[in-house]
């Protein structure tokens, strides 16, 4: 099996990764929102841009 970030061989330790730094660099990608599934749904476009304006307003109080 070979890491999904760097493609070298796994290690044990940080299955499925090769190391602790690609382990942190795909998490880094789950966290920053990289790894999305993209949707044509409307209810769901129309639920992210509610989202988005609530988390814009409550940045704006602070």
């Amino acid at each position: 099996m070979s890491c999904p970030i760097c493609a070298k061989p796994t290690d044990k330790k940080y299955r499925p990764f090769c190391s602790k730094r690609c382990a942190d660099i795909d998490l880094a990608k789950w966290v920053s929102g990289s790894y999305a599934v993209p949707s044509t749904d409307p209810e769901d476009i129309e639920e992210a841009i509610e989202a988005a304006e609530r988390a814009r307003q409550e940045e704006t109080r602070h």
